[in-house]
């Protein structure tokens, strides 16, 4: 049964947003308590205790890194986040291999963000590149099952590409631009989780049609060697540094003539026309919505200043119209074509193979039986 409408009295998403969504006494919403009790835990409210954490995992990465040419890889796309913890990590002291994944829909602006971080701060740049033809095959076949998470097949391809190149060169650590300060909030229901390699082949399987042959897979047992056995460590360096977003935009301006393109990940054209296109329009979602909540939370930006901005065309009609025919025309199909698409009825990721029905399933069951024993040995453990 559908909740009646509300929007929250701290944040501006609404049960349109999320239909797990619920408020407290207040009217303040599950995703701002969420992120109000993330940020009340004591060691964040000091100053003191966050520089001290990041010396050391600084100090740990160096350490780690000691005589190698590298000592940790970090990917960058040309937006502000990745452009802005390449800059931090520099300023530490840091010798990062600087990854770009380069799947075909790359903006001139971020090209351009690229070349000028690598040439600022002298870091070396390694680009794969993935076949055009199979990474388009693999959005259509995501566009034909229907689901909302176009955009995982990039995120997956980064992470594997960063382990990989992390094993290749010895390196325990991948630095991520992801932060709490403009993240944190998205409602569970306009993503699916990124690492799903089995998600991603069994749409393929159905819908795609060509080999895949260079898209860098992900699968679940090879996630638990790079992380298990290599003891490789992902580190959200930006959590551990004040990050105010207008202020890192201005610092990379300044120092690293980086160039602003609009909204958020907007760098990627594809990315930019899924954002203000195809979620909006299929999916009924605005992710500007969850963005500006983050910000909101973070203290940023006001409730007021986050309302005024929706008002605002979430990217201008006239742009917009020429993404749309660039974007139709590259993925090689006609207006009808994709006008049948974007009718098809909206699909669970979890209609299709998915790690979280299957492997994580099992694991949760085993780790439930596991937890008795566990608990019991370490009784033992105790009484010797």
């Amino acid at each position: 049964m559908a909740l009646p409408y509300q929007i929250c009295s701290n944040c501006i998403l609404d049960t349109d947003d999320d239909a797990n969504i619920h408020f407290d006494t207040l009217g303040v919403c599950n995703h701002c308590n969420a992120f109000k009790k993330q940020e009340a835990r004591p060691e964040l409210q000091q100053a003191d205790h966050m520089s001290k954490k990041l010396a050391a995992i600084v100090a740990e990465i160096k350490e780690a890194g000691k005589n190698k040419k590298y000592d940790c890889i970090l990917g960058v796309s040309g937006g502000v986040d990745s452009t802005y913890l390449a800059y931090q990590a520099k300023k530490l002291g840091l010798r990062p291999l600087i990854i770009h994944y380069d799947n075909g829909w790359n903006s001139e602006l971020a090209v351009m963000n690229i070349e000028n971080l690598i040439t600022k701060l002298g870091f070396d740049l390694f680009t794969f590149v993935n076949d055009w033809e199979e990474f388009k095959d693999l959005q259509l076949a995501f566009m034909k099952a229907s689901v909302v998470d176009i955009e995982m097949l990039t995120d997956q391809a980064i992470s594997a590409l960063q382990y990989r190149m992390a094993q290749k060169h010895g390196l325990k650590y991948i630095l991520s631009g992801t932060n709490n300060a403009t993240e944190a909030i998205l409602p569970a229901s306009w993503y699916h989780w990124k690492s799903d390699a089995l998600n991603i082949l069994a749409i393929h399987k159905i819908f795609g049609k060509k080999k895949l042959s260079t898209y860098p897979l992900l699968g679940y047992f090879k996630r638990l060697y790079y992380t298990r056995y290599l003891k490789i460590k992902t580190v959200a360096l930006l959590d551990l540094l004040p990050f105010v977003k207008e202020e890192a935009k201005e610092t990379i301006i300044k120092e690293l003539n980086w160039k602003d393109y609009g909204g958020k990940h907007y760098e990627s054209i594809f990315t930019r026309f899924y954002q203000a296109y195809i979620l909006p329009r299929k999916f009924k979602i605005d992710k500007r919505k969850a963005h500006l909540s983050t910000l909101i939370c973070s203290g940023q930006i006001t409730r007021s200043e986050a309302l005024e901005e929706m008002k605002k065309e979430i990217f201008p009609i006239a742009k917009l119209m020429e993404d749309k025919n660039y974007v139709i025309k590259k993925l090689g199909l006609s207006d009808n074509e994709f006008e049948s698409i974007m009718a098809l009825p909206v699909k669970q990721h979890t209609d299709y193979d998915s790690y979280l029905n299957k492997h994580y399933k099992y694991e949760y069951l085993l780790s439930k039986k596991l937890k008795p024993i566990t608990r019991l040995l370490k009784k033992k453990q105790t009484r010797k």
